[in-house]
């Protein structure tokens, strides 16, 4: 039997007493690579956050390789947003080791097993010259390394990453998402990546589920991003259009059902 890496069945979830996704089902194939799209409080991170153990579900059922989900899941590792900088005067190697057994209360011992793992991790994103520079004083991109090494430490078989590409510049957004995609492979790991920008993950993404007005739809690229599709996803009108190697999802008339999403001139999401 070919179970899946995840498998979210008929679940129903709300925050602040307000239903944000209702009744949604999709499973995700073991060594996918997928990206999570959906404008600001489609419900991106409430569902990382279901899968994580960390959401109560209001209904349905949600399994990682055939378990009920649970907090502390050492198979799946997380990446939060980056939204503020903690632990400026650690080094990037104790921020990584920070990280270790992080399922576990207090801070972790690193005995020769626990520093081969950190430094393992660190050569995985290609950040051993971050391990001794003071996390302060890295760049953005520099810190989204490190929190990508952390997530690595207990050999995850499902990664969980919250808007990885944020605040990079293109060729770093698509050097980043190469380099997650990169490491899915040669780990077999599954990923789930939200993005709030389609195109950085084109030609590496397996799937997409897309979020929108409180529903959920996984399938290939060509079977999601559609006029098609998304219209009837958002229940208004919505046009995919394709061009220069970019794809732009775009609101009939400017029209306010994407006008969530980070948009170019108002009405286009790229």
């Amino acid at each position: 039997m070919n179970i899946p890496a995840l498998e979210v069945s008929h679940v129903t979830l709300a925050r602040g007493g307000q239903v944000v996704l209702q009744d949604i089902s999709f499973a995700v194939p073991k060594g996918s690579f997928v990206g999570v799209l959906g404008a600001n409080g489609a419900g991106k991170t409430t569902v990382f956050r279901a899968l994580l153990g960390l959401e109560p579900l209001q209904s349905g059922t949600v399994t990682v390789q055939g378990v009920p989900v649970h907090q502390g899941n050492p198979k799946v590792g997380y990446m939060p947003q980056m939204r503020k900088l903690v632990g400026g005067q650690l080094t990037g190697w104790s921020m990584v080791a920070a990280a270790r057994k992080g399922q576990k209360w207090g801070l972790p011992w690193c005995g020769r097993p626990g520093r081969a793992a950190v430094d393992a991790a660190l050569e995985a994103v290609d950040a051993q010259d971050l391990a001794k520079k003071p996390v302060a004083s890295l760049s953005g991109g520099q810190r989204q390394r490190l929190l990508l090494a952390q997530t690595l430490l207990d050999d995850p078989s499902l990664l969980l990453l919250d808007e990885p590409l944020a605040s990079l510049d293109p060729a770093r957004m698509r050097e980043t998402a190469a380099r997650i995609h990169a490491l899915a492979q040669a780990r077999a790991m599954t990923v789930l990546m939200s993005a709030h920008d389609i195109n950085p993950l084109l030609g590496l993404m397996d799937h997409v589920l897309y979020l929108a007005r409180g529903k959920a739809l996984l399938g290939t690229v060509d079977d999601v991003i559609t006029t098609e599709a998304l219209t009837a996803l958002y229940n208004a009108p919505v046009d995919v259009v394709r061009a220069g190697g970019r794809v732009f999802v775009v609101a009939e008339g400017g029209g306010a059902a994407l006008q969530p999403h980070d948009c170019t001139g108002g009405h286009t999401h790229a």
